[in-house]
C-alpha cells in the first residue's frame, strides 16, 4: 500500500467567509482550524477516515475546522444514496433540463411530467438526455454528454473557472496556478474499485480525484470536482457558466452525484453508500440547501457518530455549537478564540506516529516522532501534537509526517 505522507500544521484562524465577506463584517469573526495537513500523498482509505473525522481538502491542503470556537461551525454532512427519494421540485429540475437538451433550450415544449412517483427512477432520468444513453433512432436538439475523467488542467476548464469566479464571486484576478492549486491538484493516490463484476463504461474504475465535465454540443458549460472514496462520492466544488444559471445546475449536479454513488453500488461496489456534500453550516442560510436532500446525517463534533439531520435541528436552532451526542456540551454564545493546548498523547500512542528522518536512493527512513529531532523543537512539537489531536490515535498512526528543512 502506498504510504500517506504530509506535513503537519497546528491551530490557525482565518476571517470567516460565511458570515464575514469582505467589507461587510468585522474581521474579528473567525473560522478556526484545529489542525491542518499539507498532504504530499494520501491513500483514499486514509482520506475517507479523515473526512469521517471532520477533515476537508482544498487542493492538497487538508484542514479540520474547530466547531466549538468558530463563529460558523461546519458539520460534515452525508446523504444515504440508496434511501434517497427525490422531491417533486427535484424531479421537475431534471425533466426541465432534459427537455432543454432534447428539444432545444428555447423550446416551449411542455410535455407532462409523470404524476406517479413510483415510475420515476433517478438513475434513468439523470441520463435521460445524454447522447450515449439515447436510442439510436432518437433525435436530440443538442448533443449533451458528461465525461468523468481524472482531475487535470486544461485551458477550457480554466476559462470556465475564470468566468464563474468573475460573474458569481466578483473575483477578477484568477490565475492558472490558483485554479490548479484549488481544483486540480490532489494528494489522493488511485486504487482499483473492487466491483464484483465489470461495471458499465461510464463508471470509474479507480478511487481517486475526478472532474465531471458537462458538455453541450462539445462546449464545456459546467464542471464538478469530486473525490471517489471507498464509501462515498465526496463533492469538492462545482462551477458553471452563468449563462446556464436558469437550470439550477448546482442542484442538478448534486442529484447526478447521488446517482453516481447509487449506480456504483448497483454495479457491484456495495460499500459505496453515500454522497458526502462537504459541510453543513446552519448559521449560513445559503448553505442550508444541503438539508433538502434526505435522509442526511451530520457527524457529531465530539464522537463522530452519524446523527439524522432532523434530530440535530432543535439543537442547531438554539445553539451556535451543537453537540448531538451530549447536548449539555452545546454552546449558545460565542466561543473562546484563545488557543488551548490539546492533551498530550500517551507514550504508546506516540510510538506509533512516524516521522521521515531521511530519504536516500528513493528509500524513506522513518522513526517514532519522539525519537526525531523535530520533537525537540517547540514550534514543531506543537504542530505535531495539534495534528495528532485532529487526526485521532488511529489516523495519527496512518499518516507519516514529513518536514522539509
Amino acid at each position: 500500500m502506498v504510504p500517506s505522507i504530509g506535513t503537519p500544521s497546528g491551530h490557525s484562524a482565518t476571517t470567516c467567509g460565511y458570515c464575514s465577506p469582505a467589507g461587510t463584517r468585522s474581521a474579528a469573526r473567525s473560522s478556526i482550524h484545529t489542525a491542518g495537513l499539507s498532504a504530499h500523498q494520501l491513500s483514499c482509505q486514509v482520506y475517507q477516515m479523515m473526512i469521517d473525522r471532520g477533515w476537508r481538502r482544498s487542493g492538497t491542503w487538508c484542514y479540520k475546522p474547530d466547531l466549538k470556537r468558530s463563529c460558523c461551525p461546519q458539520y460534515t454532512i452525508k446523504l444515504d444514496a440508496a434511501a434517497f427519494q427525490t422531491s417533486k421540485s427535484q424531479r421537475k429540475l431534471i425533466h426541465r433540463f432534459n427537455r432543454a437538451m432534447l428539444y432545444g433550450r428555447k423550446s416551449e415544449d411542455r410535455k407532462l411530467l409523470s404524476k406517479h412517483n413510483e415510475s420515476f427512477s433517478l438513475t434513468t432520468a439523470i441520463h435521460g438526455a445524454e447522447t450515449s444513453f439515447l436510442d439510436s433512432k432518437q433525435k436530440s436538439a443538442h448533443r449533451f454528454e458528461t465525461i468523468l475523467e481524472p482531475s487535470s488542467y486544461s485551458l477550457e476548464k480554466f476559462e470556465l473557472y475564470t468566468k464563474y469566479q468573475k460573474e458569481i464571486h466578483k473575483d477578477v484576478e484568477t490565475k492558472p496556478g490558483q485554479f490548479k492549486g484549488f481544483l486540480v491538484d490532489s494528494p489522493l493516490t488511485t486504487d482499483p474499485i473492487p466491483y464484483s463484476s465489470a461495471p458499465p463504461a461510464h463508471l470509474p474504475q479507480n478511487y481517486g480525484s475526478y472532474h465531471q465535465l458537462y458538455k453541450c454540443d462539445e462546449q464545456l458549460f459546467a464542471l464538478g470536482v469530486i473525490d471517489i472514496l471507498p464509501y462515498c462520492v465526496s463533492s469538492v466544488y462545482f462551477i458553471y457558466d452563468p449563462d446556464w444559471a436558469e437550470y439550477s445546475l448546482g442542484k442538478l449536479s448534486a442529484l447526478r452525484e447521488v446517482s453516481l454513488a447509487l449506480e456504483m453500488q448497483q454495479a457491484g461496489a456495495p460499500d459505496m453508500t453515500s454522497l458526502y456534500m462537504g459541510f453543513y453550516i446552519h448559521s449560513c442560510p445559503k448553505m442550508r440547501y444541503k438539508g433538502e436532500y434526505s435522509p442526511s446525517y451530520l457527524a457529531d463534533p465530539e464522537t463522530y457518530e452519524w446523527t439524522p439531520l432532523e434530530t440535530c435541528m432543535p439543537l442547531l436552532e438554539k445553539h451556535r455549537y451543537a453537540c448531538f451526542s451530549n447536548p449539555d456540551h452545546s454552546i449558545a454564545g460565542a466561543g473562546s478564540l484563545e488557543y488551548t493546548e490539546p492533551p498530550k498523547p500517551k507514550d504508546q500512542v506516540l510510538e506509533q506516529v512516524l516521522v521521515v528522518s531521511g530519504i536516500k536512493d528513493r528509500q524513506i527512513t522513518v522513526v517514532p516522532v519522539k525519537r526525531s529531532r523535530y520533537w525537540n523543537i517547540p514550534e514543531m512539537r506543537k504542530e505535531i501534537l495539534d495534528c495528532i489531536w485532529g487526526l485521532g490515535e488511529a489516523l495519527g498512526a496512518e499518516v507519516i509526517f514529513y518536514f522539509q528543512l
